[in-house]
């Protein structure tokens, strides 16, 4: 009923930028919370940045200053904007995405595919 599909990623040298995108689609009556998480090899999965339907946006220590997330209502698609990325953060990176259908009462959570990000010279 609730598909999301992740664009973006790949390999980048350090220093360079990425974006990545996630786009929600089915029988979606409201979104809600949107956010970003990774797990690198032998992590755990982590938040890297979320952001409200109204409200201030989260971001992990680590990557604040460096990365940006949006969102587009009109599009339910929520981006994430990495710039000044280190080998630190090569991770499979996540979108979640907190949502009600239009077949439910509650809001559910929904998970993106994952995409491979790489940080390498």
């Amino acid at each position: 009923q609730v598909q999301l599909v992740q664009s973006g990623g790949g390999l980048v040298q350090p220093g360079g930028s990425l974006r990545l995108s996630c786009a929600a689609s089915g029988s979606i009556f409201s979104i809600y919370a949107m956010g970003w998480y990774r797990q690198a090899p032998g992590k755990q999965r982590e938040l890297v940045a979320s952001i409200p339907y109204g409200g201030s946006t989260k971001y992990a220590d680590s990557v604040k200053g460096r990365f940006t997330i949006s969102r587009d209502n009109a599009k339910n698609t929520v981006y994430l904007q990495m710039n000044s990325l280190r080998p630190e953060d090569t991770a499979v990176y996540y979108c979640n995405i907190d949502l009600r259908t239009y077949t439910s009462d509650y809001v559910e959570d929904f998970w993106g595919q994952g995409t491979q990000v790489t940080v390498s010279s």
